[in-house]
């Protein structure tokens, strides 16, 4: 007895396996292909509540409408610092990059009322590094063996004095 092998049988075969891979490449292709992370920082700019303090408001209407600053500046005169930051990065490893920053100031006269208001943006100078949470001091920032060679204090103490004092020397 001899199998019959139909040619629709091997058609159809071939249409399901075409018909398969075609509906596994369409449900993949409504997936996101951006796999990145856009995090938000910080204050989120409101038009409306910065409209409702004028200038000559008072700091209670300021604190009312916008809330709690960021931060705060005291040299001149008071200034409130609204911040906000929007960072991306394109995988879960990678360092976030800034992308986009606002900061509102509202600046007050010695009356305690609103001299003026101001929104900057990265565009207009120094970016605010709110993240890192480091302090540049100055200084230099000497290695190990320049502390050691240099002598941190006085002669007693120091690298130079401890290697003479070692080979036998004053």
């Amino acid at each position: 007895m001899k199998k019959r092998v139909f040619g629709s049988d091997v058609n159809l075969r071939g249409t399901v396996a075409v018909a398969a891979v075609a509906l596994a490449l369409g449900v993949s292709g409504c997936t996101s292909m951006d796999i990145g992370q856009t995090m938000y920082n910080g204050y989120v700019l409101d038009k409306d509540s910065l409209d409702l303090i004028p200038e000559g408001s008072s700091r209670e209407q300021v604190l009312l409408s916008m809330g709690t600053p960021s931060t705060t500046a005291t040299f001149d005169g008071e200034v409130f610092y609204y911040i906000s930051q929007k960072r991306h990065r394109s995988a879960a490893f990678m360092k976030p990059k800034l992308v986009e920053q606002t900061v509102v100031a509202i600046y007050f006269n010695k009356e305690g009322t609103v001299a003026r208001r101001a929104v900057y943006t990265l565009q207009d100078g120094k970016v605010f590094d709110t993240i890192s949470r480091t302090t540049p001091t100055g200084g230099r920032d000497l290695t190990f063996l320049q502390q050691l060679l240099s002598g941190g204090g006085g002669t007693g103490s120091s690298g130079a004095a401890a290697v003479r004092s070692i080979l036998g020397g004053n």
